[in-house]
């Protein structure tokens, strides 16, 4: 960082710097840019001391993180989580609160004028999607679905929906698939069946959900070769992935976009579709 660095004007671009800049961090400041993403909506009530404990760490070097991202010191790098407080960084306030939120703030708009903002921004999420695609990372993923003859999708909850349509393209090739659900809390189950060198292809965003961090765990355990869909390279799934496909969705009116993760895993499995009739498949 030199002298002339803004800090970030939101929570959202501080993750997304933290994330960009994960790799070349020290060990350190490693283990406090997975800390902030973990506990983002605990961080503005947090003391210096608690986050340094937590991170096993001492006071001055969080204070050196958030210098690094450009602030002056500790408080400063909270400023952003308290104004996101009650958007889309705190997962545990209900969409009621959301929408009287949006009345609120906003002038009274028409069923329209709503549809028209959402879907303007999440148009705006494609376009942000399109110049942050990490082509090595998705042809990493490309890969190994190609070389895999079975393959496993596991999302929950938000994520659910992006998994579902994986799972119903998939089937258009020869490749065995295998989504991995909670009905019956039968997962266990489920993964007795998976085999060293099968993939698994695992969606998951923040606040991840527990059971598909359990079940990428337990994968990757049994030696499946794991691709994770999800928000950062920092999430949980990315610590056992061998690709990694982040996506950062738009948000209106305290909503979280699914356009660019469905947009993102249709992409993949039209690359995927493409490579294997070029192979003769």
């Amino acid at each position: 960082m030199n002298d002339t660095t803004l800090p970030p004007i939101s929570a959202e671009q501080l993750l997304n710097d933290i994330s960009a800049q994960y790799p070349s961090l020290s060990r350190q400041l490693k283990l406090i840019g997975k800390y902030v993403e973990a506990h983002r909506e605990h961080l503005a009530l947090e003391g210096i001391q608690e986050v340094a404990l937590a991170c096993g760490v001492q006071p001055s070097a969080v204070v050196r993180f958030a210098q690094h991202f450009g602030f002056s010191g500790f408080t400063e790098m909270q400023k952003p989580f308290r104004d996101a407080i009650s958007q889309q960084i705190a997962p545990g306030r209900n969409y009621k609160a959301r929408i009287r939120d949006a009345i609120k703030v906003n002038e009274p708009l028409s069923s329209t004028d709503i549809a028209r903002q959402f879907l303007d921004e999440s148009a705006a999420g494609l376009q942000e999607l399109l110049g942050t695609l990490d082509r090595s990372d998705f042809e990493a993923a490309v890969d190994l679905l190609a070389a895999a003859d079975s393959i496993w999708l596991v999302g929950m909850r938000r994520s659910f929906a992006v998994a579902s349509y994986l799972e119903y393209a998939l089937q258009h090739t020869d490749k065995r698939v295998t989504m991995i659900g909670a009905m019956g809390c039968m997962q266990e189950g489920q993964l007795r069946s998976l085999r060293k060198g099968d993939v698994l292809l695992a969606t998951s965003f923040a606040p991840y959900a527990p059971e598909t961090i359990a079940i990428v765990e337990a994968a990757s355990q049994r030696g499946a070769r794991i691709i994770a869909l999800s928000d950062s390279r920092m999430s949980p799934l990315a610590e056992h992935a061998e690709a990694v496909l982040c996506v950062q969705e738009s948000t209106s009116f305290g909503f979280r976009s699914l356009t660019g993760a469905i947009g993102l895993a249709q992409s993949l499995f039209i690359a995927l579709a493409y490579r294997l009739e070029i192979d003769g498949q």
